[in-house]
């Protein structure tokens, strides 16, 4: 019951509107106004201010708005928890990973987790890591790989692996024969990056901005795929890291020197938050595969 009303709380509160709550919930106006009610007598507050033509939080409405999606959220966990099956012979993942990981990353741990453990529903989401902070955060993801720049508190880093960033080049290149360059020949340089929502380009922009360097960037995406087609089929390179070009037999890695572009990769969770057998195995199996990384 005590479910219930903060479901239907929260609907009112997202859309503040009972009509437009009651529809989204498949409920009638009326039941739906019922329960809202026999809440806010439970509660001896008022949650909502019905008086004007749009619906309201009231003072009262606003504090218990916090507490209501607090309690949603452990609702929702408390219920995975009973599902979870401890010999992972059924189960589901959320996984929210960073584009420039997809390629030499998380390839190999889904491969090796789906190996041992294939009755797992897998769901993969590659996005940003502001986003997936958010969603850890939210509950909507149970891990996170990305790098160890955490914004949030509340969120745990595990560290997996340090990686270099290259100059990658396709083989046409003129600099396609050189092991490493120096900094300042990326100013001669015409770019493809990542779009700036990316960690990636963040760390990039800063480490020019460090160095003086000042390449012209012609191009962008908001797709790590989109940035190598077109390093593949333009004169344009990038920075990206250099396993990833040797995922790629028409791309090269060149080693920046003598400041190297570094960063470490980390396997992210909500501090707190119920940990199923499968997001376990996962965590252990991303450390082990990373550890035979060679980056």
């Amino acid at each position: 019951m005590l479910a219930r009303h903060i479901q239907y709380f929260l609907a009112v509160a997202e859309h503040l509107s009972f009509t437009k709550a009651a529809a989204a919930l498949y409920v009638s106006q009326p039941a739906l106004s019922q329960q809202v009610r026999q809440l806010e007598e439970s509660l001896g507050a008022q949650l909502f201010d019905r008086s004007g033509r749009t619906t309201r939080l009231t003072d009262a409405g606003d504090v218990y708005l916090q507490y209501a999606r607090r309690a949603a959220q452990e609702l929702r966990e408390a219920k995975r928890a009973i599902h979870d099956v401890s010999d992972l012979s059924r189960g589901s993942l959320r996984v929210g990973v960073t584009p420039t990981f997809t390629t030499y990353l998380v390839g190999p741990v889904v491969e090796a987790f789906h190996a041992r453990y294939p009755k797992i529903t897998l769901n993969l989401k590659e996005i940003s890591q502001e986003r997936i902070e958010d969603l850890l955060l939210a509950g909507e993801l149970d891990v996170g790989i990305a790098f160890d720049e955490v914004n949030s508190p509340d969120i745990d880093a595990v560290p997996l692996l340090d990686e270099t960033l290259a100059l990658v080049v396709s083989r046409r290149h003129p600099l396609a024969k050189e092991t490493s360059v120096g900094l300042q020949a990326l100013n001669g340089e015409s770019l493809v990056l990542l779009s700036t929502e990316f960690a990636t380009r963040d760390q990039i922009d800063r480490y020019c901005r460090e160095h003086g360097i000042h390449p012209q960037v012609l191009m962008e995406a908001n797709a790590l795929g989109a940035v190598i087609e077109i390093v593949r089929r333009t004169p344009l390179s990038t920075l990206l890291p250099a396993k990833t070009a040797f995922a790629h037999d028409d791309l090269v890695a060149i080693t920046l020197e003598p400041e190297r572009l570094q960063r470490t990769a980390v396997l992210m969770r909500r501090k707190g938050a119920y940990q199923s057998a499968a997001a376990r195995v996962f965590t252990e199996l991303a450390k082990e595969v990373s550890t035979q990384l060679d980056v």
